[in-house]
């Protein structure tokens, strides 16, 4: 009777124990989930990425520089070396309905006396509707095909001068290099879907600051700028730009007092981007005075260069082995005046192949012909420019 009484107990105690242990444990797992941080969707959201471009370039033994007045200077020596073009590190994100960008960079070519780092996106766009949407923040300008294209998807050693002067890089009219960007807002949709849903019809305009990254408007006047094109087959679209503004607190050396410069501008642009096969040419058309320095935050009227510029491009770049190796060739034309004296014209072929979708290797060859270098009755325009680029995503 006792063996029996002590079986009944040991029984009772253990289940009891099991019963103790199931609880515990069940305490511990809502302890856990307790403990628990569900982040918001929004920060789940959020995307770092960026880029890098490491470069080398070589020039022959006649060298173009520039002087303290922003004059072409010819010396006879050779010039090679490494550099570091510039780095990006970008954060995307989304909220409800709204897309936002941060994306600060750092380079060794803003120009004298400027920062190597500084921000030069932080935007928010609202894209409910493909038909109209809205941007506000700093972002590239409405202006061109190849303003808003990523440098290592460009292709080449740099953008075409025309883009470089007349699209706000390191523009004409002096302001700081901005690669393209301003402060604004700009509205933008694509319409008529066709059977396929591809829409054919695109427009854009934005209005803007007018005096490029992190700076405020100067003369209380903005620019404004605007662009469509058409879509009539896959992988080809054809468009014009329009600009109209002006740049603030320009001194003007003949009266020694600031004035605002103005900024009249058109684009006509075509493109065929298919199947690893890009083709590009655009004409860039400008009217009103300039700096001595374009680039480098300069507010000096320079009139000698006359009130009028223009530029043109146009090239290809084919694949030779799909997804991997790529040839490629530029013609470019800039005329600080719109005069063929002043005009800069390059001739320019490279390869560019892919190791991997984030690792790629440019190299191309540049003969330069620069019209305005005449430096001691030697009239010597013509030089050669090798570059090769090592890029890199992440």
């Amino acid at each position: 009777m006792l063996k029996k009484t002590l079986s009944l107990l040991v029984v009772l105690m253990t289940g009891f124990s099991a019963n103790v242990s199931a609880e515990e444990q069940e305490v511990q797992n809502t302890q856990q989930e307790k403990k628990t941080i569900e982040l918001p969707q929004w920060v789940k959201n959020i995307k770092f990425s960026g880029y890098a471009m490491l470069q080398y370039q070589g020039q022959d033994p006649y060298q173009v520089t520039k002087d303290a007045n922003g004059n072409p200077v010819l010396e006879k020596n050779s010039s090679n070396s490494f550099k570091l073009r510039l780095a990006r590190f970008i954060l995307d994100g989304k909220i409800g309905d709204f897309d936002w960008r941060a994306q600060i960079q750092g380079t060794n070519a803003t120009g004298p006396g400027q920062p190597t780092v500084q921000l030069v996106d932080l935007y928010a766009e609202w894209r409910k509707f493909p038909e109209f949407k809205v941007r506000a923040g700093q972002f590239k300008r409405a202006f061109t095909f190849e303003n808003p294209t990523n440098p290592i998807t460009q292709g080449w050693r740099g953008y075409a001068d025309a883009i470089n002067k007349l699209s706000a890089f390191g523009d004409r009219t002096g302001e700081r290099s901005s690669g393209g960007r301003d402060i604004g807002i700009q509205l933008s949709g694509d319409l008529f879907p066709n059977a396929n849903g591809r829409r054919i019809f695109h427009y854009q305009v934005g209005v803007y600051n007018g005096e490029g990254v992190n700076e405020a408007d100067k003369d209380n006047r903005k620019d404004i700028i605007g662009g469509i094109w058409v879509m009539p087959i896959k992988g080809l679209r054809i468009g014009a730009f329009g600009w109209t503004g002006s740049r603030g607190q320009m001194l003007d050396p003949h009266t020694g007092e600031t004035r605002s410069v103005e900024k009249n501008r058109y684009a006509l642009s075509a493109e065929y981007d298919l199947d690893g096969y890009t083709f590009r040419a655009e004409y860039i058309h400008s009217q009103g005075w300039g700096a001595k320095s374009p680039g480098n935050n300069v507010r000096e009227i320079y009139y000698e260069n006359g009130d009028k510029a223009d530029g043109w491009y146009v090239f290809g770049i084919v694949p030779l082995i799909k997804g991997k190796l790529f040839a490629k060739a530029r013609y470019q034309t800039y005329r600080n005046k719109k005069e063929w004296g002043s005009s800069v014209n390059q001739i320019e072929c490279g390869l560019n192949y892919m190791f991997t979708k984030n690792l790629e290797i440019h190299a191309e060859y540049s003969r330069v012909n620069d019209r305005s270098i005449e430096i001691a009755n030697e009239k010597k325009h013509n030089y050669n420019l090798i570059d090769i680029e090592l890029d890199y995503r992440f």
